[in-house]
């Protein structure tokens, strides 16, 4: 076998070309499967399972180098009588398509790529789409956050009964809850993602795609997150946006609502939508957008044995959320150096690394000190919800005890006012 080029520092061989059709032999067994490429000396191949794997090169053999023809797309009629809806687009493995002859996943953000991908979308809605940007979910910013409510806010302002929003799934969580503070709709806006590619056979794109678009249309007027409710292909949870978290690197259920249940669910195939008494309804106000944001806001979860510098690291910054032990404690070493911050003007909220329960400072001696030092408790707020809003209220009050009062009030659902 004859090698050329390169491929991570490593040699790709020039036998077999993307798209072909191999056998890979592994002892008596020979499976069927598509040469994707070369990596680390391993050839990279998709099984008919879907699932990749590495082997070496001279296990497999070429069985057909498939005609490579280009075809016309095939053309998607929309119904104008139904409902217009948008699509802002982020990124994510939602938005994307499967090049079957590479084994590619890429990105489709023009609206009749994402219905020629899940034709009964059409049957929901007329659809509008709208590339916002193309990142991986990691690399989310509070600046497109920023650039995200506008979108969203625009693509009300022009009419849409409803906003569908692809995401990535590791920060849906931060994002659905910063739009949830920025916008006031009177529409629903769903953020929707998928945990696994559109060339796994246990994808979850387009029973979460479907399952969106009919929260979309539905009767709710709020922002939410619309994700697997169970691991199987029965129904899609619909989570309040700052209420949701992701609990699961890859099951399909991954996004679980935390301090209230789920705000209604998505029942499929039937694609009926059912709503829960908690979730606000759509209204005839018109949408509203405050987009400022407070950039220099950090979270920290304390951890025993934290030192002292971890806290003071934060100097200079607006705000600061400390996720910590139980009620909402840290060392008794750190008491002074968050005190610290306070005096220099950084307002410090306290949250609890347990997920349920809520912040109560006023059981224990150092809760006592922290509230003392002047820390705000968050209720039940999660860290990250917590941070998130911070930012917004930092961003749009410059009066301390103002800000002090919303952190400690429930402005969009992300905090109780007890707990059970």
């Amino acid at each position: 076998m004859h090698s050329s080029g390169t491929h991570g520092g490593s040699h790709v061989s020039s036998e077999f070309r993307s798209g072909d059709m191999v056998l890979c032999r592994h002892g008596d067994t020979a499976r069927p499967g598509t040469y994707i490429t070369g990596r680390d000396g391993m050839a990279v191949i998709k099984l008919d399972s879907g699932y990749n794997i590495g082997v070496s090169p001279s296990e497999i053999s070429l069985v057909k180098r498939p005609e490579i023809t280009s075809s016309p797309p095939v053309t998607v009629t929309q119904d104008e009588n139904l409902p217009h809806l948008s699509i802002v687009s982020t990124g994510g493995t939602i938005a994307s398509r499967i090049d079957y002859r590479t084994g590619a996943v890429t990105s489709q953000f023009d609206a009749e790529d994402i219905l020629r991908a899940i034709p009964r979308l059409v049957t929901i809605g007329h659809y509008r789409a709208r590339k916002l940007c193309t990142i991986l979910s990691e690399n989310m910013t509070p600046a497109i956050w920023k650039e995200l409510a506008e979108a969203v806010y625009q693509e009300i302002r022009c009419g849409s009964a409803g906003v569908i929003v692809t995401h990535g799934t590791d920060t849906m969580a931060y994002s659905a809850a910063a739009l949830s503070f920025m916008i006031d709709t009177p529409v629903p806006v769903i953020f929707v993602g998928s945990q696994r590619s559109a060339d796994r056979p246990s994808s979850d794109n387009t029973v979460n795609a479907l399952c969106s678009a009919s929260a979309a249309v539905s009767d709710l007027g709020e922002v939410a997150v619309v994700m697997h409710g169970t691991t199987s292909d029965d129904s899609c949870s619909i989570h309040r946006g700052t209420r949701v978290r992701k609990m699961h690197s890859s099951r399909r259920d991954a996004f679980q609502s935390t301090g209230i249940p789920p705000i209604g669910r998505v029942r499929y195939p039937s694609l009926e939508v059912e709503l829960g008494d908690a979730a606000i309804r759509r209204g005839k106000q018109e949408p509203s957008i405050a987009s400022s944001l407070e950039e220099r806001c950090g979270l920290l979860y304390s951890y025993p044995g934290m030192p002292v510098n971890a806290v003071t690291s934060f100097s200079g910054y607006k705000g600061l959320v400390i996720a910590g032990t139980g009620l909402g404690h840290v060392s008794t070493s750190l008491i002074p150096p968050v005190m610290g911050l306070i005096e220099e003007g950084t307002m410090v909220v306290m949250t609890s690394q347990c997920l349920h329960g809520r912040v109560c400072d006023r059981v224990y001696d150092t809760g006592r000190d922290l509230i003392k030092a002047g820390v705000i408790e968050g209720e039940d707020t999660l860290p990250e919800v917590a941070l998130v809003k911070l930012m917004w209220v930092l961003g749009n009050t410059k009066d301390p005890e103002h800000a002090s009062t919303m952190m400690r009030s429930s402005l969009k659902g992300e905090c109780g006012g007890r707990s059970l």
